[in-house]
């Protein structure tokens, strides 16, 4: 791909996501001398030419015209481009065409997907094309999943470190975070709800932790929905929305790079509230509302925070690898920024600053997979999220 006009191609700058996308690289990269060559695809050049204007991005900052719906279009956009940063979702209804072109063109693709059931069908249909043609087809490169399957990664490194062998049990968990679930969340969990009555072949997948690994069902899993006291933290647990994607990603990872976690490795996450009666009435009230996460009015995709709000989120996740000795090893991983947009956008971004710089194979993966340490490294430099270990 050495021959690309582009490095990368930002694919629906014009939606709100996108758009931050699309800031970090004129923000983080503007002017210097590892700047990538980029450009902002979406389906309107009048809109594309605002954003452009809107961003402070250079007046010859490029622009594409490509839309879901013309497979030709998607085809032109990735022949010209080493990178496809995707923000169209819910991707169930408009990623097929684009992730069925990446692979085509051996081009390689980081969306913020947290689709399972979506993601096992482009699994089943490209994964050994994908690897054919060199195309790394990146999934979940937002706040789903990239801080807990890099997380238990970095935490997996250090157990090696310390006591010579992976932690077999790990627990995340969720110790504050401030931001709002994105619009696109809220679509994508509508849809799935949708595919899932059209097709009920898709609830093994959607509640197996191994609903990504075909063909590999490991030991049985703590699924994180019943409230409870954890005596190590002092702290009530309580259920925790995007684990259902998440634990899919971290237990895909442990797969394709062959098991450095170990077949049995066991892994959940929760969200940490607070000791005492107060803590358990949190935990059981977040319980309750996971039944209906959105309440009567969720977002639409292309609203968001305003910019004060993004920049005053932040998240803190705690990973604990528990060892068969009875050692324990803490991990934290901690973010400034709103997880759902301000962090998500630089995340998605940094996924594609690293992707070609990998040597694994194609296939249809995740950023640990695919990058692991090289990404961890990237974020900390340009995004301000912390990895490390805490005792």
């Amino acid at each position: 791909m050495a021959d690309r006009e582009f490095d990368i191609v930002v694919y629906g700058a014009t939606g709100y996501t996108g758009r931050l996308v699309a800031e970090h690289f004129v923000r983080e990269y503007g002017g210097t001398p590892d700047a990538p060559k980029w450009a902002m695809a979406g389906r309107s050049l009048t809109k594309l030419q605002d954003v452009r204007a809107a961003i402070g991005a250079p007046a010859d900052t490029p622009l594409i015209v490509a839309d879901a719906d013309d497979p030709a279009s998607l085809d032109a956009m990735c022949r010209r481009t080493r990178v496809v940063l995707t923000t169209v979702g819910p991707y169930q209804l408009y990623g097929d065409a684009l992730v069925a072109a990446c692979v085509r063109t051996g081009t390689d693709y980081a969306d913020l997907c947290g689709e399972p059931g979506w993601m096992r069908e482009q699994i089943d249909l490209h994964h050994e094309a994908a690897k054919a043609n060199g195309a790394r087809i990146c999934f979940s490169s937002g706040f789903d999943s990239i801080p807990f399957d890099l997380g238990v990664l970095m935490l997996q490194k250090e157990a090696v470190k310390r006591f010579g062998r992976p932690a077999p049990r790990v627990r995340g968990r969720v110790r504050a975070m401030k931001g709002t679930f994105s619009g696109g969340t809220a679509a994508s969990l509508s849809a799935t709800v949708k595919a899932v009555a059209e097709n009920p072949r898709l609830v093994p997948i959607l509640q197996s932790p191994f609903g990504l690994t075909p063909g590999f069902d490991g030991p049985d899993q703590p699924m994180g929905l019943v409230p409870h006291y954890e005596d190590d933290l002092g702290k009530w647990a309580a259920p925790f929305i995007m684990a259902t994607i998440n634990t899919k990603n971290v237990h895909r990872t442990n797969f394709l790079a062959g098991f450095p976690y170990g077949e049995d490795f066991r892994y959940d996450e929760m969200m940490l509230t607070s000791p005492g009666e107060a803590g358990q009435a949190a935990a059981n009230a977040v319980a309750e509302m996971l039944k209906n996460p959105f309440g009567a009015k969720p977002p639409k995709p292309g609203e968001g925070p305003s910019r004060e709000e993004r920049e005053n989120g932040f998240y803190d996740v705690l990973f604990i690898g528990e060892m068969p000795g009875g050692e324990r090893l803490h991990f934290g991983v901690k973010g400034r920024y709103d997880p759902g947009y301000g962090s998500t956008s630089r995340m998605l971004a940094e996924t594609g600053m690293a992707l070609p710089g990998s040597e694994v194979p194609g296939g249809v993966g995740t950023p640990g997979y695919f990058l692991g340490e090289a990404l961890v490294k990237r974020l900390e430099e340009h995004a301000e999220i912390a990895f490390a270990p805490e005792d």
